[in-house]
């Protein structure tokens, strides 16, 4: 048991360095040598966990996705614990997808580089496939809940809901990442993103919670 253990960890260490290289210098930099340098390891103890690079950077991607899921699943929790409305949730829950300070900038870079190569590979576009409908499957989940304690209107369709809100949320995430200071209006981008994901949200939870107070 314990050696399992020791094993998983030294797998995430060295997946660790993977998103550290690449959130840094980009996905071509992270090769097995420098992998190896920046996790402390010597080659051969990578080459021991790690077959291959391919399947080193396929590890390292889900290991990206599922620490943006966890902490999405966090904020939820949260939110249910303090019976906040779902609209609410969402919108906290949302606002991690968007790389609006250092951290999240660099885990955006991380997802977007295996995105790209995801492209050309088709083992990573099945990683990226199923996080994205995870994230559709969530949305409509929520929009039904919704729709059942009386903030969205009966008649809404909440897949399509849910494709408008990731729609928004993954080209704004993109835009934010590429030119945060970009004005618009009198203000910047990262000023005005959580604004724009409230009023894309408002479209959809147009009622009151039956349960809880909005908000």
């Amino acid at each position: 048991m314990a050696r399992t253990a020791d094993h998983d960890l030294r797998r995430r260490e060295i997946a660790g360095a993977v998103r550290r290289l690449v959130a840094t210098a980009g996905l071509d930099e992270a090769t097995v040598a420098n992998v190896a340098r920046e996790a402390g390891f010597s080659v051969g103890l990578v080459q021991h966990y790690f077959r291959s690079k391919d399947e080193l950077l396929l590890f390292a991607y889900r290991q990206v996705t599922a620490a943006i899921h966890d902490r999405v699943a966090a904020r939820i929790a949260d939110g249910v614990t303090r019976r906040r409305t779902i609209s609410a949730v969402l919108f906290d829950s949302l606002l991690e997808l968007l790389p609006l300070d250092d951290e999240r900038r660099g885990e955006y870079r991380v997802a977007r580089a295996f995105r790209g190569r995801a492209l050309d590979d088709d083992t990573l576009a099945e990683v990226a496939r199923a996080g994205a409908a995870d994230l559709g499957d969530q949305l409509s989940t929520a929009v039904h809940n919704g729709k059942e304690c009386g903030e969205v209107e009966p008649d809404l369709d909440p897949a399509l809901a849910a494709v408008r809100i990731a729609a928004l949320v993954d080209g704004l995430a993109e835009q934010l990442y590429l030119d945060p200071n970009r004005g618009v209006g009198d203000r910047t981008l990262r000023t005005t993103a959580e604004d724009l994901v409230r009023e894309c949200l408002d479209h959809v939870f147009t009622g009151e919670c039956r349960q809880y107070r909005r908000g």
